[in-house]
């Protein structure tokens, strides 16, 4: 839970590490979240390195290029883990999941 401290006439609340569980989200929907954000940001990076177009990019991933658009302006609720992780196995980028005790 994120906590609150004082600097001048400025409150600042620290951050649990999640946005998503700082914006209000439960704890199961904000992990889930912020994993497929952090997939989409790893997309992008893949499309934005590899100088492909949007079309030839989508053709790797196993997508349509609409659907990759989706994906580049950030429409999170477009997209499952599962599909996340197949577009970036398709690309030739290995996905590790850790579990750990949660906080």
């Amino acid at each position: 839970m994120a906590t609150k401290a004082k600097a001048g006439k400025l409150l600042i609340e620290r951050g649990s590490g999640n946005v998503f569980a700082d914006i209000g989200f439960d704890r199961a929907e904000a992990a889930n979240l912020r994993l497929r954000s952090e997939l989409m940001m790893r997309v992008e990076r893949y499309v934005r390195e590899s100088g492909a177009t949007q079309t030839e990019a989508a053709r790797v991933l196993g997508i349509t290029q609409p659907r990759l658009n989706a994906l580049l302006k950030g429409r999170i609720d477009l997209f499952s883990l599962d599909a996340l992780v197949n577009m970036l196995t398709r690309a030739g980028i290995g996905v590790e999941l850790r579990l750990r005790k949660a906080a």
